[in-house]
């Protein structure tokens, strides 16, 4: 898996007026995916610890996972298609009977929202990585004029 996919992380998160924009990338190269404001918001929360009055469906699904011993292992960004981001949630249970791996198709913007919430490790396939424009300067703009990065 080391050489197929290229380590990253959520270098920033941006209003936009379609939704946020999640700045994910490492030192080589930042790329965007569009995402709901909610789910924008939501990833932000995740990020910073930020207390919750209620749990959301994130919160539910992440408790649910501290329940039955599962874990997120990794997220990895497999595609793009049509403008559209393809991920993988790699789950990992462990238990008195042994250890399971499960492998889902998810929304990438669910699948960083549950590797947040765990601080587990994001991936992006290495041709994914190499195809999408580098948009670092953007980044580095955004966080010289002041916008909220997270």
């Amino acid at each position: 898996m080391k050489h197929d996919v290229v380590q990253v992380q959520i270098k920033g998160i941006l209003p936009a007026p379609s939704g946020c924009a999640l700045f994910i990338g490492n030192d080589d190269k930042v790329f965007v995916i569009q995402v709901e404001q909610q789910m924008g918001s939501i990833i932000g929360n995740f990020l910073n610890n930020a207390p919750k009055e209620r749990p959301l469906t994130h919160d539910l699904i992440n408790r649910m996972f501290q329940g039955f011993g599962i874990t997120v292992e990794r997220v990895v960004i497999t595609d793009l298609k049509n403008s559209t981001y393809f991920a993988r949630i790699i789950l990992q249970q462990q238990n008195e009977l042994g250890r399971k791996i499960l492998e889902l198709d998810a929304r990438p913007s669910d699948c960083l929202a549950l590797a947040a919430a765990q601080n587990k490790k994001i991936y992006v396939a290495a041709a994914l990585f190499a195809q999408v424009e580098d948009m670092t300067a953007y980044l580095e703009k955004m966080n010289e004029s002041g916008p909220e990065a997270d």
